[in-house]
């Protein structure tokens, strides 16, 4: 059984506050973007995992091992499963990948294992192996709050190009968070920017965008901060860091822009993706 799994960019991040528990309280603004990895899941007669990156492991950190887990402690399910992703998602990006991949594979074992999960049930599996988990199962444009927990599906009405671009770098997400100062960060108005994608006030969401972690994540990676300056000096009407990084994106209504941009900096030996949302 096979599914998409597809990756997401933050075009609003607001680190609140920190938890008592550790973690952060977030404000977000996340969109699917037709960029995914392939899984399929059959059912075998024992365990096997496949893919097409070699560093890839199939352990106890890898999240489609996390959730499978979960799924068979959760429901007592004993089957074994033959496992295949072709992975082009890039790992530590700020692109969600690894929660998308957690987040298709329970899609895959809710109709493979006849679970007929309920609404709650899927979001008390999402939360328990990833943030961005429940986001990227659901796969809608949303205001996300807490931890990643609570969701505001609207629609997006305001079209536009995006070009990826990562560093050869990638950022640990544990570090970003360790590194951030309240203070010197950014912090956006979360409903300026959805109701500018809401009305497609385009120039409005390009002056509103902001993610609080690019604060730390320039000082770990300051490549991400050069590739930033680098988009909008090209012309792209507005740069942001996805995420904790390490993938910035330019957004811009010109095609030619966007089709010769994604030719330089392949150029430059980036990991570059056109895209659009999904």
């Amino acid at each position: 059984m096979k599914e998409y799994a597809y990756a997401k960019i933050n075009l609003a991040l607001n680190v609140k506050s920190e938890r008592e528990d550790g973690y952060h309280e977030l404000e977000m603004i996340m969109a699917p973007i037709n960029f995914y990895d392939e899984l399929n899941i059959e059912l075998s007669t024992e365990d096997s995992f496949n893919t097409n990156v070699p560093y890839l492991r199939f352990d106890e950190h890898n999240t489609i091992v996390k959730m499978i887990n979960y799924v068979r402690e959760k429901y007592n399910i004993d089957s074994k499963f033959s496992l295949d992703l072709i992975k082009h998602v890039p790992t530590r990006a700020g692109l969600a990948g690894g929660s998308a991949d957690a987040a298709t594979c329970l899609k895959i074992l809710n109709r493979l294992c006849d679970l007929n999960l309920s609404e709650e049930e899927i979001k008390e599996a999402c939360v328990a192996v990833g943030a961005d988990v429940l986001f990227t199962y659901y796969n809608k444009p949303a205001l996300v709050k807490g931890i990643g927990e609570e969701l505001q599906f609207f629609e997006i009405n305001c079209p536009f190009y995006i070009l990826l671009v990562k560093p050869r770098k990638g950022v640990s997400t544990k570090l970003a968070f360790n590194k951030l100062d309240m203070n010197l960060c950014d912090h956006p108005d979360v409903e300026k920017v959805k109701e500018a994608l809401e009305n497609n006030e385009y120039y409005h969401l390009c002056e509103s965008m902001a993610n609080s972690l690019e604060q730390a994540s320039f000082l770990i990676e300051p490549e991400i901060k050069d590739i930033k300056e680098c988009l909008l000096a090209d012309g792209f009407d507005a740069s942001l860091m996805s995420g904790s990084g390490s993938t910035v994106f330019g957004i811009t209504r010109n095609k030619s822009l966007w089709h010769s941009a994604n030719t330089f900096y392949r150029n430059k030996g980036y990991f570059v993706r056109k895209c659009t949302l999904l």
